[in-house]
């Protein structure tokens, strides 16, 4: 993969801002480089997370985010209520989500995890 600016722009975005959907990585990169258009930032999405350097998430009822913590097989906390997004580490040494009760012949590598609440501002904020 050839080094662009547009490229170490957005790279760098997703990683100061984890889970950041498009427009706030447009906004970062714009910030950083001047004008450069919605379908650059795409497109450069696109191929950073199809060459493993970011991965992309969608929560239920969320647009895409995309993060720079690949590798590794985490999950996510999503906030119902101002839909803040957390890592969550797969358990350490036993790894539950990984054992399907029935694998139908698949040969599991992964497991997509979303786990829902409120986030503890929110939480605060409802109790008051």
């Amino acid at each position: 993969m050839r080094v662009t600016r547009p490229r170490v722009a957005v790279l760098t975005a997703v990683h100061e801002h984890p889970h950041a959907d498009t427009d706030s990585i447009i906004g970062v990169v714009r910030a950083d480089l001047g004008e450069v258009s919605h379908q650059a930032v795409y497109d450069v999405l696109r191929a950073l997370t199809t060459a493993g350097l970011v991965r992309r998430i969608e929560p239920a009822g969320s647009v895409a985010r995309y993060e720079s913590r690949v590798g590794d097989n985490h999950h996510h906390v999503v906030c119902r209520s101002c839909g803040l997004i957390a890592d969550v580490d797969c358990a350490v040494d036993n790894t539950p989500c990984l054992t399907a009760s029935n694998n139908h012949g698949f040969v599991i590598d992964e497991a997509e995890v979303t786990y829902w609440g409120l986030c503890p501002d929110c939480s605060n904020a409802q109790s008051l």
